[in-house]
């Protein structure tokens, strides 16, 4: 197969599509054949040399991807050759077929199409889990999400609007914040020229947010913490800002707040497939019915993976960069 493939770290010149040994499904996987992938910020850190994959997983880039099942390995049921799917991976999405655990595929949802498909695996599982699962945001609530118009943003504020909660956003644009609210963003915050803590102070009356998901770390925590409601509960994803802030304990504890930090790559098989499971059983009929949808920036052939790290680091866009197999 092809694949791409990282020689050494560096910039996305370093993004080489080139021969690679094709992969063997083992116990409980399946083979896909890849028709599209998608990028996100753990690819350029991979690429950068900060993110290595998790032991045993694949060394090419790629956390998820759609395509079709092109062979089945040992101790796999209810999946067939040819079916349809997504996949959540722990790398090998750059790639024209990958090997992936039976519990990390999804089928293809609806009307969204199997090449747009690859945009949902890595957010819908990564919103789900924090949202949802861990912070426990309820009806009613507001939900502050940083970064609204990356594809984590766009569709937390989609499943956030579709269970009755109330979503608050940053982006630094007036564009994205527009494409934020045509999504269903109630509060608009453009963090280059407005203090997201006085806005969304205001915005709830005084309370604050009862949910935050945060992809920036340590720049935002002191400011999170302040942001937060009473029993607010802040889930960290992503550490764009930082890895060591200061943490003001008496306002956590004064607010009766929780801070959670979560990845999704290196755990466990069964923590994967259970969360899986439940983006399956609450996530894919909303998708059926067209409540969600994917909200897909543009589509780059696989082989020019380097563009879309471009594309994705110069951060113009708004939802998902997909790579699609030429």
């Amino acid at each position: 197969m092809h694949a791409i493939t990282i020689s050494e770290p560096g910039g996305p010149e370093a993004l080489v599509w080139r021969e690679a040994p094709d992969p063997v499904p083992g116990e409980g996987e399946v083979l896909v054949e890849v028709v599209a992938g998608a990028v996100n910020r753990a690819d350029v850190l991979q690429r950068q040399g900060f993110y290595d994959p998790p032991p045993g997983a694949s060394p090419h880039p790629g956390l998820e991807c759609s395509g079709r099942i092109a062979g089945l390995g040992p101790g796999v049921s209810g999946w067939s050759v040819g079916d349809e799917v997504c996949a959540l991976l722990s790398g090998g999405g750059y790639a024209e077929k990958v090997a992936v655990p039976a519990g990390q595929l999804l089928p293809v949802p609806g009307d969204v199409g199997l090449t747009r498909a690859a945009a949902l695996p890595e957010v819908v599982c990564t919103v789900w889990s924090n949202v949802f699962m861990v912070a426990h945001l309820r009806p009613g609530e507001t939900l502050l999400v940083h970064g609204g118009s990356s594809g984590i943003g766009t569709m937390a504020i989609q499943l956030a609007k579709a269970v009755g909660a109330r979503v608050a956003v940053t982006a630094g644009t007036r564009q994205k914040l527009d494409r934020c609210a045509e999504l269903g963003a109630d509060i608009l915050i453009n963090y280059r020229e407005q203090d997201f803590v006085a806005e969304i102070k205001e915005a709830t009356g005084g309370a604050g947010a009862d949910v935050i998901l945060d992809n920036m770390g340590a720049k935002y925590l002191d400011r999170n913490v302040r942001a937060l409601a009473v029993n607010g509960r802040l889930a960290i994803i992503g550490m764009q800002g930082g890895v060591k802030g200061e943490l003001d304990i008496g306002a956590l504890l004064a607010k009766r707040a929780a801070i959670s930090a979560t990845s999704l790559r290196a755990r466990p098989l069964a923590e994967k497939a259970a969360i899986v499971a439940a983006v399956r059983e609450h996530v894919w009929p909303l998708l059926e019915a067209g409540r969600v949808r994917p909200v897909v920036d543009r589509e780059i052939a696989m082989d020019d993976a380097a563009e879309a790290h471009r594309v994705l680091e110069e951060s113009g866009h708004v939802g998902k960069v997909l790579l699609v197999v030429p």
